[in-house]
């Protein structure tokens, strides 16, 4: 599909041209803003009502954002990013620069969730503010607070997404030296399992499999094409950073942000990686500025270094429960490799991803201090900066510098500072070479740290280090092309995301992400027209990750006008040819239970990856790390604890399923957040794929052999609990794996196709 250029305007209007001498520019109106097209200059956008004029030097057009009617070195578009940057860094207040530091919380558009602000004094349920309106809330932090860098979660539509870039960016361009707005996503592409695939349907944005989907592909070369697509979709909009992508190595199967990893082989992941970063920065042909850089770029922020992965029995450092990371192998080294051999060494000419986020843990006894890792100057300076040699922007994971509440209540995340003040813990991360505030609207602790460090040491030197945070920060503003047009065409975007093209390459993406594990006497794949029971999926209640209660549920997997494109449908699974059954990994916790604190107990419990209860006999005597300003004691143990998984009914539904099947092949299919204990659901399926954020028809297809499977695990399939607690939470590829009835065993890189064990180039390369 050949995509209109989003610099041009797409709505008719009257040519505006101004005589000039050796005029190379015309101005035309577009959809609330104006545009400057120049022959062989940058293409310029503006908003009328934000104030701003045009500069007309040399018979090229510039954007006059700081009002003093001169030139200046930051607004002249044809000198280097990096010298524009350090000039306006050179230029701007204290204030200004702490505004830049700051990024934003999690922003809604409308504001219709998490921090519910009102427009012009009203919510928006009052009906008279429009979908794209900025907030007041907004309005503060942009013109008080002088923040520029903003995090967007849910949106309405696109139309809407480009509508509200463009109030913000005619709000900012407006103020002070006219900084535009650098908005930003966390990852946005996942499928719903039941949507169906329509290619000429279009959608929000086209649908890809998971990361650890992609990473199930061992395709760098996807991995890219799914940068490339998904960087166009992102500034179409008006996203100029994604705070992507993850690369720590998974090293323990535990652990709650596994399933948004690239999977537990380092080597894999600095493959992967580099693409990523490769296919999101990279701008070509009129797109490029220079160096890679321009309008279809989107900063890369690689996280979490130096490694998240590693959490003490797979706790997680969202909260205080899971705080620490340990290294009982001392594999720190392999969990930098995503970063050193894949982020930060590109092969295209960007180089190195833009950004960096540090992981909320303390990486126990691998720096100066055991204090989370932002604060820690050994692993942020040292081994960072100048180890690693890196000058992008290190942004701080959110809410690093606000208050715990309890080790077990989601807050504030200040890990090894709690003693602290929320100033002093600016400062701190400051000096220990941090760049940027994730989560913090005000600009008020920035300040203060500032004032502390001038009481340190001196005003000249700390006014110094305050600018060279400002000069990497604006340096991914000026090299996404953002001081000369913000701008967004709503036309545009409503054509390019979630595309007809884009949505069938993200729909093929999941059909490889998909890993077939068995395949017993050849079942599948079917042929002929069959009658399938397709049963429904109870989903009891059961306590999120964040603590909320999702209720129960009775969930179709497979809409009967899909299902019947493919079999003649049954309810009784007496009247089935086969029975496809649609499950979900086990929901075995997080590890911590305020239940247990209340009951005298330490509050820690087993993480379970299989389905039925489980009591951690062979689990740490001592936990390695341990300690909080909650608790008495540092011994984290579980020891001979016991936990309940909360969809055991899923392991009860395929067991029932094949009882009532007979001899009849039961195909079950597994949506998998973490790698578990397969011996309790295995044996009772004869035919066995997981899947990763995928829609269920992926299986539909595959069963039927339109496709053939050819995904690989990323990771490996433990034999038992015993094993998981066994292995080392630094270390990959460590554990004894499951063996199924057929011979196979579930190892990292296994995978089948119709003709058996897929071995190919993948295999060799990362085997």
């Amino acid at each position: 599909m050949k995509l209109k250029n989003p610099l041009l305007c797409l709505f008719a209007g009257v040519m505006v041209l101004t005589s000039c001498d050796m005029q190379k520019w015309k101005e035309s109106g577009c959809d609330g803003y104006r545009l400057i097209t120049q022959k062989g200059g940058a293409t310029l956008g503006y908003s009328p009502e934000s104030g701003v004029k045009i500069i007309y030097k040399d018979g090229y057009a510039f954007k006059d954002l700081d009002g003093d009617g001169e030139l200046d070195i930051y607004e002249d578009w044809r000198l280097p990013a990096e010298k524009r940057a350090e000039d306006l860094a050179g230029k701007l207040s204290i204030e200004e620069i702490a505004g830049l530091m700051l990024y934003s919380n999690h922003q809604a558009v409308p504001a219709t969730s998490y921090d519910i602000s009102p427009y012009n004094g009203k919510p928006y349920s009052a009906g008279e503010a429009k979908p794209w309106e900025i907030t007041d809330h907004q309005k503060k932090f942009l013109k008080d607070d002088h923040l520029r860098h903003i995090l967007v979660t849910i949106i309405e539509s696109p139309e809407v997404a480009a509508r509200w870039n463009n109030a913000v960016q005619a709000y900012v361009e407006g103020l002070g030296h006219g900084i535009p707005a650098n908005n930003s996503s966390d990852p946005r592409h996942s499928a719903k399992a039941d949507d169906e695939f329509n290619a000429g349907g279009g959608g929000k944005i086209s649908t890809w499999p998971s990361t650890l989907g992609l990473a199930a592909t061992f395709s760098p070369q996807l991995m890219e094409r799914f940068g490339e697509i998904a960087s166009e979709e992102y500034r179409a909009l008006g996203f100029a950073t994604a705070l992507s992508p993850q690369i720590d190595i998974a090293t323990d199967p535990r652990w709650y942000r596994f399933s948004s990893t690239m999977g537990e082989d380092p080597r894999l992941a600095a493959d992967l990686a580099r693409a990523y970063c490769d296919g999101f920065q990279t701008s070509k042909g009129d797109a490029e500025i220079s160096g890679g850089w321009g309008y279809r770029s989107v900063n890369a922020m690689a996280k979490h270094w130096p490694g998240g992965g590693a959490c003490e029995s797979g706790r997680d450092a969202h909260y205080g429960f899971g705080k620490y990371a340990v290294y009982p192998n001392g594999n720190l080294a392999l969990h930098k490799i995503p970063f050193l051999e894949g982020a930060f060494k590109l092969k295209g000419k960007t180089g190195a991803a833009s950004a960096v986020m540090p992981y909320y843990t303390i990486s126990y006894g691998q720096g100066s201090e055991n204090v989370a890792n932002c604060y820690d100057p050994d692993i942020i300076t040292r081994q960072l900066r100048k180890e690693a040699g890196y000058d992008g922007v290190i942004c701080t994971d959110w809410v690093v510098t606000a208050d715990e509440l309890h080790p077990g209540i989601h807050g504030g995340k200040p890990w090894g500072v709690e003693h602290l003040t929320v100033a002093e813990r600016h400062y701190k991360a400051l000096m220990a070479g941090v760049d940027q505030f994730g989560g913090n609207n005000d600009m008020k602790p920035v300040l203060e740290a500032y004032r502390m460090g001038v009481e340190e040491h001196g005003e000249e030197w700390m006014q110094a280090r305050m600018r060279v945070s400002a000069r990497r920060l604006l340096l991914n503003i000026f090299r996404t092309g953002l001081f000369e047009n913000p701008y967004l065409d709503p036309a545009h975007t409503v054509e390019v995301v979630g595309c007809p093209e884009y949505m069938a390459e993200g729909y093929q993406a999941q059909v490889k992400s998909t890993v077939m594990l068995k395949n017993h006497n050849n079942v599948l794949p079917l042929k002929g027209r069959k009658k399938a029971y397709i049963p429904q999926r109870y989903c009891p209640e059961y306590k999120n990750f964040w603590s909320g209660t999702v209720p129960e549920s009775k969930v179709s997997p497979v809409s009967a006008s899909l299902g019947s494109k493919y079999f003649d449908l049954v309810d009784n699974p007496e009247e089935a040819d086969v029975a496809l059954v649609f499950i979900e990994s086990p929901k075995g916790g997080w590890g911590y239970s305020m239940d247990d604190v209340k009951n005298g107990g330490n509050g820690y419990l087993p993480i379970s990856l299989q389905y039925n209860d489980y009591t951690a006999t062979t689990a740490r005597q001592t936990s390695i790390a341990g300690g909080d300003p909650y608790e008495n004691f540092t011994n984290r143990s579980y020891r001979g604890k016991s936990t309940s998984t909360a969809n055991r009914c899923d392991m009860e539904l395929v067991v029932n399923t094949k009882k009532a099947m007979g001899g009849r092949p039961v195909i079950v299919s597994v949506k998998i957040s973490n790698p578990f204990v397969m011996k309790e659901i295995e044996p009772y399926a004869d035919a066995l794929f997981v899947t990763f954020d995928v829609q269920n028809q992926v299986i539909l297809d595959l069963a039927t052999g339109r496709y053939e499977p050819s995904g690989l695990l990323p990771f490996q399939m433990p034999a038992d609990m015993e094993t998981v607690e066994a292995q080392a939470e630094d270390t990959p590829r460590d554990m004894r794996c499951h063996t199924d009835s057929d011979g196979h065993t579930y190892d990292f890189a296994y995978g089948m196709n119709w003709s058996g064990v897929i071995k190919d180039e993948r295999t060799e390369r990362y085997n």
